[in-house]
This record gives C-alpha cells, structure tokens and sequence, in this order.
C-alpha cells in the first residue's frame, strides 16, 4: 500500500501509467481507494469513478472496467467504501450512521488528480446496486463534481421532490449537514439506468417497505424506470431537455459479473460517457 505522500516523492507519472495502485487519504489513512492510469496520460486526460455495491469490491470494479479505461484513455477511479467506517454510504453517511462518503470521494478525487497531475474536473460517474445509490445522491447533493452518471441496478433512489426530506426527496436534512440539493444544477446531469432483465426478485437486499413499494414500485426494474420518468419531469419543468435513459441489460439478473458479462454494461456506460471508440 502506498499512500498519496510516499508516492510523490517515490514515483514519476511514467511509473503510473498502465497500473493499479492502492493509496489512502493523507488525511484519513482508513479512507482507502484504487487508482488506475492509461497509458497516455495527460493534463485534461478524464477521471471515471466506479463505486461498488455492498459487497464492497472495489478491485472487482477496477478488473472488469480497466481494458475499457485503457481503450478510452480515461483515469479510472474505485473508492473503498468499508463496513466499519461507511456503513451507511449507500445514502452518503447521514449524522450518527458512519462517515461522511460523499466528502471521502471528493478528497479522492482531488488527491488523485495531484497524484496523476492532472486538471480537476467533473467525473464521470457509475455505481452498481448499492453504488448506483451513493451515486445518484452524490450526483444530486454535488452536481458541480459530475459530468455524467451512470447506475447500475439501484435497489431505491432519492426522488427530485423537495418536499419530502432526504434520502426520500431533496428537502434539506440536518442528517447530511453542508448539502444543499439544487434540482436545477442536478437535473443537467446526462443520465442512464440500466438493470438486467432478470432482476425482478425482491430479494433481502432489497428496500421493502412498503411507502417505497408504493411510490417507486417493487423492483428494481419498476424502480429505474419511475426514476427516470420522474427525473424527465422534473428538468422538463425547469424547461431542460437532458438525456435520462432506462436500459435492459439481456440475460442477466442482479450481479454486477452478470451485467458485465452477458448485458454488456461496461461497453454502455463508457459509450454513454464518451461516445463510440473501436478496439484498436
């Protein structure tokens, strides 16, 4: 493990290149993350940022996006999200329920654009199940931070209702103390849902109750697909016309190897980000 310091003062932007490498927050040596750099690295190259679900895998993110990020010659960016520190951070870390992950990501961010000596800048951000969570939230309470979002198989969602408090809507909480949700920065943001076809189970993972059944329906299909229409309203009357896709991914259910290999989620989401590029 080497930590953003030593790695300064150890290492060239060479040594980076076509690597993963764990670092932790200067800071907060408990925050922990994995970094992977393309070989044409330069000053605006873009940072892609893959946040697991509960299984809290970040190296599994790292290993089946890293061809892709290499092909589109993006930095690629997987926090580790632990139990013991973040054990809420599926809803970003509300007051008494862990620490705080959105500000945990940002720091990552930012030390890793000085790590690889390049220009801060909106992500491009993905998470899976219980990361496509955390990143629809840190895309509505940090919408300066993310150019465009991507969510795999997110088990509920935050609706654009600012009259029902967080995480149900975004009425402003004393729980996420500093977040300020403006619907008219976060309803820019570029978005695609995607979730297996298969996954219709309402499995143990799955939020239950039933105000969520009603409102968001009851299961993770039914719930992506009421997101994306609520969404579409929401920023249609603020008179945006922003993309909100919902996508099937074929042959595959709730497993983020499954989406990957058989929906073909990783070729979706760095296409939706950057647009076609063919294998070289």
């Amino acid at each position: 493990m080497h930590d953003s310091n030593t790695l300064e003062t150890m290492g060239t932007l060479d040594s980076l290149k076509g690597r993963t490498r764990a670092y932790a927050l200067m800071d907060h040596p408990e925050q922990r993350y994995l970094l992977y750099c393309p070989q044409n690295l330069h000053a605006d190259t873009p940072m892609v940022v893959a946040v697991h679900g509960i299984s809290r895998n970040g190296r599994e993110q790292i290993e089946q996006f890293q061809d892709l990020a290499e092909r589109y010659q993006a930095i690629l960016l997987a926090p580790l999200f632990t139990k013991p520190h973040f054990k809420d951070y599926q809803r970003l870390g509300r007051v008494g329920r862990g620490e705080r992950a959105d500000l945990a990501l940002a720091q990552m961010i930012h030390e890793a654009t000085q790590i690889t000596d390049t220009r801060l800048q909106p992500v491009y951000l993905f998470g899976y199940s219980g990361g496509g969570q955390f990143a629809h939230r840190f895309a509505m309470a940090w919408p300066q931070h993310v150019a465009r979002l991507a969510i795999g198989a997110a088990g509920w969602y935050t609706w654009p209702d600012l009259s029902r408090k967080y995480p149900y809507g975004v009425r402003e909480t004393d729980a996420l103390p500093g977040v300020v949700f403006d619907p008219a920065a976060f309803l820019n943001i570029p978005t695609l849902v995607m979730v297996g076809e298969w996954d219709a189970e309402r499995d143990p993972g799955l939020n239950r109750a039933p105000h969520i059944d009603r409102r968001q329906g009851t299961t993770r299909i039914e719930r992506g697909k009421r997101w994306v229409a609520a969404m579409k309203d929401a920023a249609a009357a603020y008179g945006y016309d922003t993309e909100y896709r919902f996508e099937l991914l074929p042959s595959s259910g709730h497993s983020f190897l499954e989406n990957m290999a058989r929906g073909n989620m990783g070729e979706r989401v760095f296409e939706f980000f950057f647009g076609h590029k063919e294998e070289q």
